[in-house]
């Protein structure tokens, strides 16, 4: 049976290029991509393509669906993420915080990738592997905070750390073979970093390419990362973060 792959914020540059790798792995693949607007491609391969709105309820539709096929996930991989937004940025004191943004980002970086976890969750099943993983980021880290401030960031990606640790313990009874991931992607040249490109080392931005590459390069091996019901919490080089 040929390997299924469902892709989530599929029209980000990342999950792009990831697609690219998948397809130039393995041209037999069928790929679910999800995302808010329609899908650009030109790729000779079995992709299809669902809109949503990344509701529970539209979500749930698409579930159903693809339930009816039996289609059973092999990797899923949650790209959805924010960061800023017209004149909305990452704070640097208290006084920044603001309750549109910071819903905004719970919203973006939490609610929806656990929502698109719930998802798949009646997918899943006892004998198919299948790794499920979500862009985190190294400032999610507690233990890690060093410099403070981007409080709105830092807590959204803090909080879908515990849930994605919450939802492994869940997944070890409901489908036992199935592996969590938290990967951070480093600083990649996309819209979301576009502001902040001007601090970053030399040699420290990379590209989606890259960034999807070494993601579908480690996700190649998910017995490596992590134990079932323990998520991996990992960088661009494959290196474990501190919660």
């Amino acid at each position: 049976m040929n390997p299924v792959y469902i892709v989530f914020g599929a029209s980000s540059s990342i999950a792009a290029a990831y697609i690219h790798e998948i397809v130039r792995a393995n041209e037999h693949a069928k790929i679910i991509s999800v995302s808010r607007s329609k899908l650009e491609t030109t790729y000779n391969a079995d992709i299809e393509h669902f809109i949503t709105d990344y509701s529970k309820q539209n979500l749930a539709q698409i579930t159903d669906l693809l339930k009816s096929r039996e289609l059973v996930p092999h990797q899923v991989v949650i790209f959805n993420g924010q960061l800023h937004y017209e004149n909305a940025m990452p704070e640097k004191k208290l006084e920044e915080l603001d309750e549109s943004y910071f819903n905004s980002l719970l919203n973006s970086n939490t609610l929806t990738p656990i929502l698109c976890l719930q998802a798949i969750a009646p997918l899943l099943n006892h004998k198919t592997p299948c790794t499920i993983t979500a862009l985190s980021a190294r400032v999610g880290s507690i233990s890690d905070n060093e410099l403070g401030g981007w409080y709105s960031y830092r807590a959204s990606k803090a909080a879908l750390n515990m849930l994605f640790k919450t939802a492994a313990i869940e997944l070890q009874r409901r489908a036992k073979q199935t592996r969590l991931v938290l990967f951070h992607p480093g600083t990649t040249d996309t819209h979301l970093s576009k502001p902040f490109q001007k601090n970053v080392p030399e040699g420290k931005l990379f590209t989606p390419e890259f960034v999807a590459s070494q993601l579908f390069s480690l996700l190649a091996h998910p017995d490596t990362l992590t134990e079932i019901g323990k998520p991996a919490y990992i960088d661009w080089q494959g290196q474990p973060i501190k919660w």
